[in-house]
């Protein structure tokens, strides 16, 4: 009996109606370009979600394929296969999920079952093996570059202890040989372990320091000679794009890179300051960067509010906060609930932070003159139904944003203030007035990011009498609080991820009318309160009451001092 032929991953995607034949013949066009598997490509277009393309392969003959070239080497996963069985099986470990016990390793050939299985008993048989394909050349290269090179950091400070001089044309490669490229990327790949936010380097004068924001709070994490930061900053200026011979002006960059199969981003950011270059990453997880609406961890007022204000075909929504409280985050979650191909989403961004798909987003230009308000003229020419500005800085931005709204679009946009109803006024600030202001915003979400309790050491206690009036209980409860107290799994901080709280702001008729007749923002927020309104000293004090947080990281992120008056 011949054998079956195989079906192909297109045909397989279209039958399931997964895809379209648009979708298909265009992604078709991509990979003739490009060179690369089909399935990549679909993937890369947004046709189609990585997961459920994983789903689809396993019933036909194809493959995912990884580009082992940009991929950095992670120490600990490699350690999990003995580098001579590596190189006698010709397969690499390149990521490992602990939660699903699953190691995905590159080899040439995914359908050889002899590799899997040895691979198996060596490291174990309760750890499940992902194949996944790759060239043998590349392959190759990638056995000499992760198990070739000493990759942990201190080792690599070793070697560069016994090496002259740099040149920067050595900095200038693709590949990780030099101590210097493996050392940058060491400290992306750790940073990125440490799930932290942001990559400080400070030079001082006789030293350069390195600090990682985790959980929202600067931690330093190494102090290191200065003559090492002068080819650490050449190197980083080099794979982000910029000018490696400009120190005298503020640049920006990007990096773009694969920790195993995970794909992350690095906004690159460089001051001149007194002892040298300041050079400040912002760690984009494209995975984290777009939370379901469902998993924002709502109460079910908030969740019924928010999704009200989503219904509205027209208006502005509105998110404030300060700087790194999740804003964006949040306005993604939004636009991603509402991305169908019967609605036209477009953005302008200060700069573009996760890629979307099926949404065109655009980055504020300043060579071109570009800001916000000429940035909106522009989108409004392009039919959109839904747009996206990055901020709301001064009256022109205002006033387009308003126009916008008051043509028949939905537009999101943010705000810097202390809390939902502060927004009123500083729109007036800016010019807005209060008869365009009527009717024309849907809602205000004030958010800040609250660190959690490590679930590991937290330490229970009974609240003291302050604790109780900031609670809003009578002293006589005593109801049971946890503090920090730190354990090696939460780096000896007490804290391990963190959540946000937000104050979610519908306006209804009656505010509406507050509004027009300039009421203060105590009449407003007493008569939202009224209806139902939670500020963020109420959401923050039930995650302290049920133990997700502590009454001290609280007092940290939000006033608590008017509760002492109730």
């Amino acid at each position: 009996m011949p054998p079956t032929k195989p079906v192909r991953l297109g045909d397989l995607l279209l039958a399931e109606g997964i895809i379209t034949q648009d979708q298909l013949d265009i992604a078709l066009i991509e990979q003739k370009a490009s060179g690369e598997q089909l399935g990549r490509v679909l993937v890369k277009l947004g046709f189609v979600d990585a997961e459920v393309l994983r789903d689809q392969l396993g019933q036909s003959l194809q493959q995912v394929s990884l580009n082992l070239k940009q991929i950095l080497p992670d120490p600990s996963v490699l350690a999990m296969v003995d580098k001579a069985l590596a190189r006698e099986l010709k397969a690499v470990p390149v990521a490992f999920n602990a939660g699903k016990n699953l190691l995905t390793v590159a080899m040439v050939d995914t359908f050889d079952i002899r590799i899997i299985d040895r691979l198996a008993a060596a490291i174990g048989n309760t750890v499940q093996i992902e194949p996944a394909l790759s060239s043998e050349t590349d392959l190759e290269e990638a056995l000499d570059r992760f198990y070739g090179f000493d990759l942990s950091i201190d080792g690599i400070l070793r070697e560069l202890e016994q090496i002259g001089k740099i040149d920067a044309d050595e900095l200038n490669r693709t590949e990780n040989t030099h101590p210097m490229i493996r050392l940058v990327d060491s400290l992306l790949l750790d940073a990125v372990k440490r799930e932290a936010s942001d990559i400080h380097f400070e030079p001082e004068e006789k030293y350069l320091r390195i600090r990682y924001r985790i959980d929202g709070v600067l931690r330093q994490i190494r102090s290191l000679h200065q003559k090492f930061w002068s080819p650490m900053a050449v190197r980083l200026k080099v794979i982000s794009g910029m000018d490696i011979a400009e120190t005298r002006l503020p640049q920006d960059g990007r990096i773009s890179l694969s920790i195993g199969t995970h794909e992350i981003d690095f906004r690159v950011a460089s001051q001149p300051t007194l002892h040298g270059e300041n050079i400040v990453l912002r760690i984009l997880d494209r995975k984290k960067g777009i939370v379901p609406l469902d998993k924002l961890q709502l109460n079910q007022h908030a969740f019924t509010q928010l999704h009200l204000m989503l219904a509205r075909p027209e208006g502005i929504i509105l998110v404030t906060g300060p700087t790194g409280s999740g804003k964006t985050t949040t306005l993604y979650s939004m636009l991603n609930h509402l991305n169908t191909e019967s609605v036209n989403i477009m953005t302008l961004e200060d700069p573009v932070e996760y890629p979307m798909a099926m949404i065109r987003q655009s980055s504020l230009n300043p060579a071109l003159k570009m800001d916000f308000a000429g940035g909106i003229r522009s989108l409004m020419r392009q039919d959109p139904d839904i747009i996206l500005v990055g901020e709301i800085r001064d009256g022109d931005t205002a006033t387009m944003a308003f126009r916008a709204a008051m043509t028949g679009h939905k537009v999101f946009s943010t705000l810097h203030t202390n809390s939902a109803v502060a927004s009123f006024a500083r729109l007036q600030d800016i010019g807005v007035q209060n008869s365009i202001l009527t009717s024309n915003i849907v809602g205000i979400i004030a958010q800040r990011l609250i660190r959690k309790l490590c679930s590991h050491c937290k330490q229970a206690y009974d609240a003291d009498d302050l604790e109780c009036r900031l609670l809003g209980l009578a002293p006589a409860s005593r109801p049971t609080l946890y503090r920090a107290q730190g354990c090696e799994r939460c780096g000896r901080t007490g804290y391990k991820g963190r959540m946000a709280i937000m104050e979610i702001l519908r306006i209804d008729a009656g505010l509406d009318n507050l509004i027009a007749r300039g009421a203060t923002p105590h009449e407003i927020e007493r008569q939202a309160v009224a209806h139902g309104f939670r500020t963020l000293a109420d959401e923050g004090i039930v995650k302290v009451a049920d133990g997700s947080t502590s009454l001290d990281e609280l007092s940290r992120i939000v006033d608590l001092t008017h509760r002492l008056a109730l």
